[in-house]
């Protein structure tokens, strides 16, 4: 009959291997899982167009015919547009950025990808269903954030323009150009006084125009309104229209070009601010004018993966991204199987030549997936010292038996026991200590694993739950049985306890035989 401290190392070390297999099981199944939703909607590989190697990479223009092209490349089974971008989503007067993808509904295994990622659960009217239409399919937590459900209006504010938006913002933030820069504007007063007639023409001599030329154009490379610099800029032709006469050291300037400048001039000395700012602002409003889109679908999100917030459908995307119907960023290739990517990159830079970028799945998301087995292998390590501390209460509790068996080892030798054969027994004890606690413990894991849905149940029911599906992205978390790994803690769970039972065993074998029964 076990005694209570070996039934708790017993205990220790079946806990400590039913966590390990059970954490290990949930790592691989959300890295499996995750996996298959981001090869979803994610290009095998995207295909991009860079003829410089270098800097943005320009948008294709002729992508339909790209697209065939690279249809007869080796693995690819299907080769769709890709664009993607940023905007501002606005929802009752809530503003955010937010990053869309564009889908290509002709292409079915797209729209496949979204539909297994609908939160069907909590909003059983979601659908993947994007047409051509202005519709969008948000994230769950993009959804939570602004409230937003299905059925609901969303306004879509592209940024493709924001460093012109800026612009404006900041010259129409600033009094007019000649009280802005007054000290490069006074050459104007100078160059009224400074014509000369010359034979029906007009002088002026080559360092005053040079002197007055100089910080004029010097504006232009200012933040200005844009009607100030279009005046700016008439003036400046105006002044370069001048002939040249080293030999007199002048320019020369016509009637009518003379009247264009001090027209140029004259307009720029009487602007209306408030009258520039309001013509701006309406010009403005032809590149900001938001799109309405419906929201059809809410997806399960996950916070451990980087995903976009809404997926629209491409007439919208290249829309917001500020390409016209024929021009796209990229090339999305899908293969015959995601795990070739890389080969099938390599083999495609051959053919199609240097200038010709291929951005796998893999690279795209490195980073994330470096991250999870990072954070398995430390989670196995820092597990592992369960066991461990399972192993080190065996051995305590073997060299207690040692204590409390001295009688018994005394007589063992005294009737001829080799120290082999004692230490065999206290070895043997921890060699089944650790069989069964390894195999208590992977049976138990694989029970738990198993039923995972209905104790998240009840973790959920008593207002716990450890897993929320905003942070995993799945209502159940996933899992994944790997025996070969199974196995492995078992054997390391075996080792340890065996070798925890060494220790106690060797001062078992090397204790006095006459002195324990002396001391009975």
């Amino acid at each position: 009959m076990l005694s209570s401290f070996t039934l708790i190392s017993l205990v220790g070390v079946m806990l400590g291997v039913l966590v390990l297999v059970v954490v290990m099981a949930v790592y691989a199944g959300l890295e499996r899982q995750v996996k298959g939703r981001i090869l979803g909607f994610t290009p095998h590989i995207l295909m991009s167009h860079r003829p410089s190697g270098f800097g943005e990479t320009p948008p294709l223009d002729d992508w339909r015919e790209v697209a065939e092209k690279a249809k007869s490349l080796p693995r690819v089974q299907a080769a769709t547009a890709f664009v993607s971008d940023n905007v501002i989503i606005d929802v009752e007067n809530w503003q955010r950025p937010v990053m869309f993808r564009g889908i290509d509904t002709s292409d079915q295994a797209q729209v496949d990808g979204i539909a297994k990622m609908l939160d069907l659960e909590n909003h059983p009217d979601s659908s993947a269903d994007l047409g051509i239409d202005d519709r969008a399919v948000i994230s769950s937590i993009l959804a939570e954030q602004l409230a937003v459900t299905v059925g609901d209006k969303i306004r879509l504010y592209s940024t493709r323009n924001f460093k012109e938006v800026m612009r404006v913002y900041k010259a129409n933030d600033k009094p007019p150009l000649r009280e802005a820069f007054a000290d490069a504007w006074k050459g104007t007063t100078i160059l009224a006084i400074s014509w000369k007639p010359a034979g029906g023409k007009h002088t002026i001599t080559i360092p005053a125009l040079t002197a007055i030329y100089q910080p004029l154009a010097g504006i232009l490379e200012k933040e200005i309104r844009q009607p100030e610099r279009e005046m700016l800029e008439a003036l400046i032709v105006s002044l370069e229209a001048g002939e040249k006469d080293e030999a007199a050291g002048v320019y020369s300037f016509d009637a009518e070009t003379k009247a264009a400048i001090e027209k140029a001039i004259d307009d720029l000395n009487h602007t209306d601010r408030d009258k520039m700012n309001a013509d701006t602002y309406k010009d403005l409003e032809k590149f900001v004018l938001p799109k309405e889109a419906e929201v059809i679908g809410i997806y399960q999100a996950s916070q451990m993966a980087v995903t976009p917030d809404l997926f629209v459908p491409l007439p919208l995307a290249q829309d917001l991204a500020g390409l016209d119907d024929g021009t796209v960023q990229g090339i999305a290739l899908r293969l015959d199987d995601a795990y070739a990517a890389e080969q099938v990159a390599a083999e495609s830079r051959k053919t199609l030549g240097p200038e010709w970028s291929m951005l796998t799945w893999g690279d795209q998301y490195q980073t994330f997936f470096a991250l999870i087995n990072q954070q398995r292998v430390m989670m196995y390590f820092a597990l592992s010292f369960i066991v461990l501390v399972s192993a080190f209460s065996m051995m305590a509790v073997m060299f207690t038996v040692t204590i409390q068996k001295r009688r018994e080892i005394g007589v063992m030798k005294a009737l001829g026991a080799a120290p082999g054969q004692i230490v065999r027994v206290f070895l043997y004890q921890g060699m089944l200590l650790g069989v069964l606690g390894a195999i208590l413990g992977i049976g138990l894991g694989r029970v738990v694993i198993h039923f995972r849905g209905p104790i998240q149940g009840i973790f959920r029911s008593l207002g716990f739950d450890p897993f929320a599906a905003s942070f995993t992205g799945f209502g159940v978390l996933p899992a994944h049985n790997n025996p070969v790994e199974q196995v492995l803690i078992g054997v390391m769970a075996f080792i340890l306890c065996s070798l925890a039972a060494l220790v106690p065993a060797f001062f078992a074998a090397r204790s006095d035989a006459a002195k324990s029964l002396r001391n009975l």
